[in-house]
């Protein structure tokens, strides 16, 4: 039962993952900086699987969720602020342009990201991708607690 928690965890992440690259190379959905942020958990937690299936414990489970429970949070944090809940970080988001000279202005557009965070590329159901990666690795960290808990 334990392998089959690590299988079905890992391979959610597995297949999270694709998907994002699926959106980005098939759809042409280029990755914003907190998108990139929200694949590195889930590459994490496929490693952790596969070793974890080789090496017998709890710790390696609990790390697993530990990765999931990272990317639920960056994809919530991501979430807020392509919802304006709160501001992102000023490498990927639209910041005030006042009191900018002309200068100063284009400086900033010039300098600014191709993606920004705080827009909305993609939705189904009113979800964001960043809010569907919250939910689904919410579900997995659940499956690895699951397997910590479940006797090698």
């Amino acid at each position: 039962m334990r392998s089959f928690l690590i299988l079905i965890a890992a391979g959610g992440s597995a297949a999270m993952l694709l998907a994002a690259l699926g959106f980005q190379y098939i759809g042409g959905l280029p990755p914003c900086d907190l998108c990139i942020e929200q694949r590195w958990p889930h590459l994490a937690a496929v490693i952790i699987g596969a070793l974890a299936l080789l090496i017998r414990g709890r710790f390696l489970p609990w790390l697993g969720a530990l990765a999931a429970l990272t990317t639920s949070g960056l994809g919530l944090y991501h979430t807020g602020v392509e919802r304006a809940w709160w501001e992102g970080p000023t490498t990927c988001t639209s910041s005030p342009v006042s009191n900018l000279s002309a200068d100063q202005l284009f400086d900033k557009i010039m300098a600014a990201p191709l993606i920004r965070c705080d827009e909305v590329a993609w939705e189904f159901l009113n979800l964001s991708m960043a809010s569907w990666n919250a939910i689904g690795a919410l579900i997995l960290a659940l499956i690895w607690i699951a397997a910590a808990r479940t006797k090698a």
